[in-house]
């Protein structure tokens, strides 16, 4: 059994007897600027032209803006136990120290691995689909045929200066494009409700009446809306990260916590409900598959649901600017999930786990190492799918984000393990809910999430073998998927084996201690 460790006490730059180049740069980050950081992150333009047709078409029809709301409720519940241990610990290694603190050194050393894994996985995606858009886009638009890999490279440049120069620049650049991209999406709701509803008329209950929302069962058609409702989702969970570069972070991370689920659940319930009744409740369906469909395949482009209900009841000057606005949107994550990256890369060097040399900080206290060693990662990897022609959309996109989600699922399901255990062992009691009820409530939805994600990783990924049907089929994945769907239980379990190992060897304890302080 792996050792648990004592409480240690940060300072408010980092922790105590950290070198200055040591820490990150203390009070930067203020509620507001987290939850740029975590929306920006979610990506929810992204998601609306990407998950959500094919949770009305695939999955619950008109009910599929009610599955966001119930995934919302579940990460509201996660939140506060979640916000309950960030009150206990403040660490930029979040889920690492949160586990670390609950379960043990191994535990959260395998836990913090596998969050590692995530957001590599999650930013290599957005790579793919930033290249893919750009590239057709850029020659749509202006005439100009550069490979994908031209693009992402331009953004992956970008990308590193942003995230080394500070954490504050970055929420400054990300705020700008995440208020524009909710603008939009703003319009659109609002218009569709100014014209009526739609064709059928304002129909709430269609959309969010629990019998629609969960039509088909869980194992069906409910299940592939849920399913792509939680990988829209990705990235609230970043808030903690942030924590010791905020003010007051008892405070500042569990509120930030909360208002970017809520914003999130907010901006993804009455978007796709916007999309869903401008198009037409009784017949939604149909009528996303018509629009989507190129050559005669349904979803072929998803993105075209959106900009049509955009043009229908704005204008087409609207739907060419949400065109632009996905691109933006996409940096605007690649940025967000580079800081996370690198925050986890430096708490695993300060905690003795990676090379020390990770534990260091720039002149703008940023963890510039940590930065240019994500990039370095990312790049070599956009370099193999570039070299080996594969797809930056349907390899790339695809593979990376549906392995993203489980490994962020899954660690989630731990934090709330590691509450349980944490605040039953100390005697610390806390109130019931956020310490009881809410870790047991939240992991029980958690797991479900992950069943559901599992069973449908051949829709997420499209790696199911040849002549599977995947809107119909369930768990028939190929060699390629169980790989992917695999991938981050076995990065636990190394981690696991690897922080046993370290937590043995009394050379390391004092960097271990940074695990939990």
């Amino acid at each position: 059994m792996s050792e648990r460790l004592a409480p240690t006490a940060p300072t408010a730059a980092g922790h105590a007897g950290d070198a200055p180049d040591e820490r990150l740069s203390a009070g930067r980050l203020g509620v507001l600027g987290i939850v740029f950081f975590v929306v920006a992150a979610a990506a929810p333009l992204v998601g609306m032209t990407g998950a959500v047709p094919v949770a009305i078409a695939a999955g619950s029809g008109a009910g599929a803006p009610g599955a966001y709301v119930a995934i919302g409720i579940v990460l509201l519940v996660f939140s506060s136990a979640y916000s309950a241990m960030s009150r206990v610990v403040t660490n930029t290694g979040a889920f690492f120290a949160y586990v670390g603190r609950g379960l043990g050194l191994a535990a959260g050393i395998g836990s913090a691995l596998t969050s590692v894994l995530a957001y590599l996985a999650i930013q290599l995606a957005i790579y793919g689909f930033f290249g893919g858009l750009l590239a057709g886009q850029m020659n749509a638009t202006f005439g100009i045929d550069a490979p994908w890999w031209l693009w992402t490279l331009i953004a992956w440049a970008l990308v590193l200066g942003l995230s080394v120069l500070s954490v504050d620049v970055g929420a400054k650049v990300l705020g700008l494009l995440m208020v524009l991209e909710l603008a939009s999406l703003a319009a659109v709701a609002i218009a569709v409700l100014a014209d009526g509803g739609g064709p059928d008329g304002a129909q709430l209950a269609a959309s969010f009446s629990p019998a629609n929302v969960f039509v088909g069962g869980l194992t069906g058609s409910a299940g592939i809306a849920l399913a792509f409702a939680f990988a829209s989702y990705i990235g609230f969970e970043a808030t903690a990260i942030y924590g010791e570069e905020s003010r007051d972070p008892e405070r500042t991370v569990p509120r930030a916590t909360y208002a970017a689920v809520i914003l999130i659940t907010v901006i993804f319930a009455a978007a796709s409900w916007a999309v869903v009744s401008g198009l037409g409740t009784d017949d939604v369906v149909a009528r996303v598959v018509e629009i989507s469909s190129v050559d005669g395949v349904p979803l072929a482009d998803p993105a075209a649901v959106l900009f049509s209900v955009a043009t229908t009841y704005v204008g087409g000057w609207l739907a060419t600017v949400m065109s632009w606005l996905v691109v933006s949107s996409l940096f605007a994550g690649l940025l967000a999930f580079q800081n996370c990256t690198a925050r986890y890369l430096f708490s695993l060097g300060r905690a003795g786990v990676l090379p020390r040399a990770l534990q260091h900080t720039n002149r703008a206290g940023a963890p510039g190492l940590g930065s240019a060693v994500t990039s370095v990662i990312t790049g070599v990897v956009i370099v193999v799918f570039a070299v080996g022609g594969l797809d930056p959309v349907l390899n790339l996109f695809y593979w990376s984000s549906g392995m993203a989600v489980i490994a962020v699922v899954l660690v989630e399901i731990l934090v709330c393990a590691a509450v349980l255990v944490h605040f039953r062992g100390t005697g610390r009691g806390g109130h019931w809910w956020s310490t009881l009820a809410s870790p047991v409530l939240a992991g029980l939805g958690l797991l479900t999430g992950l069943y559901l994600l599992i069973s449908r990783f051949g829709l997420l990924a499209g790696t199911v073998p040849e002549g599977v049907d995947p809107t119909v089929t369930a768990w028939r994945l190929s060699a390629t998927g169980w790989t992917l769907v695999l991938l981050p239980f076995v990065v636990f379990l190394v981690g696991l084996v690897w922080g046993a190992a370290l937590s043995r060897r009394g050379d390391r304890r004092d960097e271990l201690q940074s695990i939990v302080g």
